[in-house]
């Protein structure tokens, strides 16, 4: 039985009843009913072999109906899906959607109703939630299809929905196509329609600071807009939004959505090369897509790795509770081992485990944009290290240890001299690295001999002023002369 099934029997096995005897009109109906449901199931059985002859037999169940009933419902909505998704014929899905929407106001329970409009947008929009096989069929289905065609499924569905006095649903609807040109980056609709979901939130404002429902619908578009800013890279912007969602008190966001709001924030962090407000925003994010299942998860933990890498932290972010399980994850092996090989100061370890794993590491833009900062840090380390016995060393050497040209050395090593972390000159004439500076070395002979001179000078105005007292205590001679004689 399919999901759609299961849902209609959910929503109307409550009017089930038992123990009453029928009439012979009762009867006939009944059988009548059980011939719509046979050829209902019969269309239902021939669809992926057939279908074109499970439309028509679709089509022939919605013509027989005397009145709209929810066998005619079922059956639109079949052919709804049908069209779009394996016919590929989304204007002629979009007709059926729409007669379709007219049976929601009296011919089925307002429940089944909404879930299966909830249903239809998805497989519209991105895919819907049937299963992988039929996900993958419907993404493509959706991408091929004109936006126009698609912004016209929800405009006529919040038509409906507004017609039957159904705000929540309605603005339900709006997010998920907010979400669709988010996915699709048709950001100038976005923006416009982020505008009209702020503007719903504040006509329906009920001036309470402790509503908890606007606070969990504003940070829902929050969401939405800190994603367009961060696509978009308007940093700015997206600071703004960040900051505006630290602000939100009252709300009971669903752990998805917070996920992706500390997801942005951590890579707005990135982008300012603030590494430790980065990995705390990661880690918070990581939490919340573990929470709500998300499978983000994954990608979010190589960041938390990244992030903790440049702030050349000894944590090993695996060792927390949260993130242990993940540790030999496929999908994370590869950054388990380069934190290894990054904690060691492996740097060719480190250059191999990058090469060998590029469908998990290199292909992800995000880190690949990182990738330069963190071997920068890691040879860096290296440097360090590898200098410390040395008093005098060859860039050149240097280079051929680092596996890197002679140019990138000098730089990396002005820059450590610049910060303080090594003392010595880098003599461009002789392609050498000096440690302990010349420059440094020639200040402290000044000193010494200047303490020296000075030193000199004090002896020397001593015994003057000794030999000028002896001489004025004498009687002969010329006062401020030593008489030899």
């Amino acid at each position: 039985m399919e999901d759609d099934d299961m849902e209609y029997l959910e929503a109307a096995g409550s009017d089930e009843d038992y123990g009453f005897e029928y009439s012979d009109e009762e009867v006939g109906d009944a059988a009548a009913g059980a011939d719509v449901e046979n050829m209902y199931y019969t269309a239902k059985s021939i669809k992926e072999d057939d279908p074109e002859g499970a439309l028509k037999a679709l089509q022939a169940i919605v013509g027989a109906e005397v009145e709209k009933g929810d066998w005619g419902f079922k059956a639109l909505k079949q052919q709804t899906k049908l069209l779009f998704l394996v016919l590929r014929r989304p204007h002629e899905a979009l007709q059926t959607y729409t007669k379709l929407l007219t049976y929601t106001k009296s011919a089925v329970t307002r429940n089944y109703s909404e879930k299966s409009i909830n249903g239809i947008l998805d497989y519209v929009g991105d895919g819907g939630k049937k299963g992988k096989g039929r996900k993958v069929a419907a993404a493509a289905a959706a991408s091929e299809v004109d936006v126009n065609v698609l912004q016209k499924f929800y405009e006529v569905t919040k038509a409906s929905l507004e017609d039957a006095k159904n705000d929540r649903l309605s603005l339900k609807t709006n997010l998920k196509l907010a979400k669709l040109w988010l996915d699709r980056k048709e950001y100038s609709r976005l923006g416009d329609l982020i505008r009209e979901l702020h503007q719903s939130v504040e006509d329906g404002a009920s001036g309470d600071p402790t509503d908890q429902s606007r606070g969990t619908l504003l940070l829902e578009i929050y969401a939405l807009e800190i994603q367009m800013y961060n696509e978009t890279r308007n940093f700015k912007k997206l600071k703004e939004i960040y900051n505006a969602t630290l602000e939100v008190r009252s709300a009971i966001p669903h752990p998805r959505i917070m996920g992706v709001i500390r997801e942005c924030g951590g890579k707005m962090w990135m982008g300012e090369k603030q590494w430790a407000r980065a990995s705390t925003d990661f880690f918070e994010s990581f939490r919340n897509y573990d929470e709500s299942g998300s499978p983000q998860r994954i990608q979010v933990l190589k960041y938390l790795v990244l992030a903790n890498m440049l702030m050349a932290s000894d944590i090993n972010p695996f060792d927390s509770q949260e993130t242990k399980p993940y540790k030999n994850d496929p999908q994370i092996t590869a950054m388990t081992d380069l934190v290894g090989a990054y904690q060691r100061r492996e740097v060719h370890e480190a250059e191999k485990i990058l090469r060998d794993n590029k469908s998990t590491i290199m292909d992800d833009p995000f880190i690949r944009f990182y990738i330069g900062d963190l071997l920068r840090s890691l040879r860096t380390q290296y440097l360090i290290d590898l200098i410390k016995p040395y008093t005098r060393l060859e860039i050149s050497f240097l280079a051929r240890q680092l596996n890197v040209d002679k140019v990138e050395v000098e730089d990396l090593l002005i820059g450590l001299i610049l910060e303080g972390k090594v003392k010595g000159r880098i003599d461009q004439v002789g392609a050498r690295l000096e440690l302990g500076s010349n420059r440094t070395l020639d200040k402290r002979r000044y000193v010494a001999l200047e303490k020296w001179t000075e030193g000199l000078e004090n002896v020397h105005a001593n015994i003057v002023g000794k030999l000028a007292g002896t001489s004025g205590s004498r009687g002969g001679g010329e006062p401020g002369f030593v008489d030899f004689a």
